[in-house]
């Protein structure tokens, strides 16, 4: 029976070739009775369905390759390896770093002159002091002369981003400007039509 249906595997047709078909009179009466008689059956064949069967081996039984340096998880995060999502990081400056600013100064504009270990004790004093209190405590410390000073920039608050004051005293923004008519250059070897 199992030669029979071997042989049969290789001339059958392609919707017969895994399953199993009914043979002599029960396949004439199921053909008669059949909505569809070139459907098969959907019972598959012992010798090409699924060996090993599936939950036949133990999963513990199995060792996954690992491909170092790739596979390594200790030390291949996925957001390094994430080029979907390699999106410049925005920097966040908080209270304390706002204090030290203000207290020591930046690295291009410092207010007092410390060198070497001193500048570094400083800085880690003003941190600390803008930790525990914030930007609040640190502005009521100071006189309104040296809040003006040190915050505003010619008596007024910083611009945003794209403002400037021009010389006369009116403020301008990034204007846009079309740059050619058209959507083309004219050196651009292509006619648009309006």
């Amino acid at each position: 029976m199992y030669s029979r249906q071997m042989v049969r595997i290789g001339t059958a047709s392609r919707v017969d070739k895994h399953t199993l078909q009914s043979t002599g009179l029960s396949e004439r009466i199921r053909r008669a009775f059949a909505i569809d008689p070139n459907r098969s059956s959907g019972v598959p064949l012992n010798p090409v369905f699924r060996n090993p069967a599936p939950g036949a081996y133990d999963p513990l039984s199995y060792n996954d390759p690992v491909t170092i340096p790739a596979g390594d998880i200790a030390d291949n995060a996925y957001f390094k390896r994430d080029s979907r999502r390699a999106y410049p990081q925005t920097s966040v400056f908080g209270q304390p770093d706002v204090v030290s600013l203000l207290t020591v100064g930046s690295a291009a504009s410092p207010k007092v002159d410390l060198i070497g270990e001193a500048g570094a004790k400083a800085l880690v004093k003003a941190q600390a002091e803008g930790e525990k209190g914030g930007l609040a405590v640190f502005l009521q410390k100071k006189s309104p002369g040296e809040v003006k000073q040190d915050v505003f920039i010619g008596g007024l608050p910083p611009t945003p981003a794209g403002t400037a004051q021009a010389a006369d005293g009116t403020w301008n923004v990034h204007k846009y400007e079309p740059k050619t008519e058209g959507s083309y250059p004219a050196e651009y070897s292509c006619r648009s039509f309006v």
